[in-house]
Parts: C-alpha cells; sequence; structure tokens
C-alpha cells in the first residue's frame, strides 16, 4: 500500500534558466573558482558561459547574461577572506578587549 507519487507538473519542473544556473554553480564548486584570482575567474567565466550558451540553446542573451551576473555573484565572498595570520591576531585583540570574569566581578 505504497502512496504513489504524482507525475511532475510543468510548475515545479526547473526552468532552463534553473538548469544553466544550477549547472554552473555546480562547475564553480568543482573547479575551484571561488579560490582563483580575479582575472583567472573573469577567462574561466567567459569560457564556461560560452559552454553554457551552447549546451542550452534556446536561452537568449538576456538569460545568458542573468546566468552569468548569478555565477559572478556566487563567486563574490560575502565575507572578505583573511589570511590565518590575520584571523589569529584579530582573535588575540578580541580577546583582550573583553573584560575577564575576574575584572567583571571586582567592578561589581
Amino acid at each position: 500500500m505504497s502512496k504513489k507519487k504524482a507525475p511532475r507538473t510543468s510548475s515545479n519542473m526547473p526552468t532552463v534558466l534553473d538548469q544553466a544556473r544550477d549547472e554552473l554553480f555546480s562547475h564553480i564548486l568543482r573547479c575551484g573558482v571561488l579560490e582563483a584570482a580575479p582575472e583567472h575567474q573573469k577567462e574561466w567565466m567567459d569560457d564556461t558561459m560560452q559552454y553554457i550558451a551552447d549546451r542550452y540553446p534556446d536561452m537568449g542573451k538576456d538569460e545568458l547574461a542573468q546566468v552569468r551576473t548569478l555565477g559572478e555573484r556566487f563567486c563574490r565572498p560575502v565575507v572578505k577572506h583573511t589570511s590565518a595570520v590575520d584571523a589569529a591576531e584579530a582573535v588575540q585583540a578580541e580577546e583582550q578587549s573583553e573584560p575577564t570574569e575576574q575584572e567583571t566581578a571586582d567592578v561589581s
């Protein structure tokens, strides 16, 4: 008595734009583009967008531009990456600026 799955309708099937976006994001993660220098990211994106255009011929220039914009945003970090030394110094500075439990008890 298993429940039959409803067939996929057109409303819940991914669009060509969704498929292209997902494929681009997958390529970005697999190819290590996030760690590349900005000029290498641009070169890689140019090549990959040509591949996406060939793979999805039904997409217009506007849709391809939209996918590229999403891919470029995906490559930009939300928080700027810092080196391990900078991160350690930031943690150390933060620890030094916070009062210790003893200092807090002395003030009370």
